[in-house]
């Protein structure tokens, strides 16, 4: 839990009216003890712990629970995903409560006074401040994105292995956690500022007006980077699929070819009469290898000629 004394976020004990109060995966004794204290209900609080929770604005007497989600990074075998988790704001007379599932950097950076003009006991600029660090997270993460699929596009180019196509997949699914997300969002930002589901002053709405244009420009640029990464790897899959069709073919022509000495080879090789009276020569053997190599040699020309080779 934390105050604000002169903009500066100080730790407290208890709860007291003014404070912000943060749960982190929190425990039923926690949860039952911040309901007890400030009197919220119970579901505003469970809201954000669940991970199929869709984002809402909810109000029952003077409490109001805003719950959108935010974008994290979850770690995925060796490598990590982006994806998206609730985060539940509830605003009560007296305080503010944030409950989440997991240790994010927008709330670290709250408690860090990394936000310019960040003041608890403004509880309605606060919300926003939020939900405009939230947007801006987004599109931090949609850069980190865009930089890492240059890399692995970069690692395809020199090597078609299975480990950069699926690092391309999982890319493309985080694009797809945030445009879900953003998506859902904009719809709760359009209707905070159609409505007074809280209580905002004058340069307040400015605020409002600027979290929901950062919202929509993290939803083009999500939109353009998908659209990116779906061209990209239709292209590498129909180069995959022509480097196949290339040694298929490759293949073919040698087998082609090593099968002419083999089928004169063959022939010789039966108990019958052959023309030339080879078996009765010494250098009978000579002048089949030098039929099949004449044979074999015709043949490769040919498929050369065809660009078999």
């Amino acid at each position: 839990m934390t105050t604000a004394r002169g903009n500066v976020l100080e730790e407290i004990t208890a709860i007291e009216p003014g404070a912000w109060v943060h749960l982190t995966d929190p425990t039923k004794e926690e949860l039952s003890r911040v309901s007890d204290a400030i009197g919220i209900e119970s579901e505003f609080l469970h809201a954000a712990l669940d991970e199929e929770e869709t984002v809402r604005i909810d109000t029952e007497e003077d409490q109001t629970l805003i719950l959108v989600d935010i974008p994290v990074v979850q770690p995925e075998g060796t490598s990590f995903l982006y994806t998206t988790i609730p985060l539940g704001i509830i605003m009560t007379p007296d305080n503010i409560v944030t409950v989440c599932l997991e240790e994010t950097s927008i709330i670290e950076d709250f408690h860090n006074n990394r936000v310019r003009g960040f003041d608890a006991s403004k509880k309605a600029r606060f919300v926003l401040q939020l939900l405009y660090k939230n947007a801006s997270k987004y599109l931090q993460y949609l850069r980190q994105i865009d930089k890492l699929s240059t890399q692995v596009e970069q690692a395809l180019h020199k090597s078609m292995k299975n480990r950069e196509l699926i690092q391309m997949l999982r890319i493309e699914k985080s694009l797809v956690f945030f445009a879900t997300s953003l998506k859902s969002n904009e719809v709760i930002l359009e209707k905070m500022l159609k409505n007074n589901a809280i209580k905002r002053y004058p340069d307040d709405v400015d605020l409002l007006e600027d979290v929901i244009i950062e919202n929509k420009q993290a939803i083009e640029m999500c939109t353009i980077y998908r659209d990116i990464l779906s061209g990209t790897m239709d292209a590498f899959a129909s180069v995959i699929s022509n480097n196949l069709n290339i040694v298929m073919k490759l293949l073919a022509a040698i087998t082609i070819a090593m099968a002419i000495p083999t089928m004169i080879a063959s022939f010789w090789g039966m108990n019958v009469e052959v023309p030339f009276g080879v078996e009765s020569t010494s250098a009978g053997f000579w002048i089949v290898m030098g039929i099949a190599g004449i044979c074999t040699g015709v043949t490769v020309f040919i498929l050369w000629r065809k660009k078999m080779f």
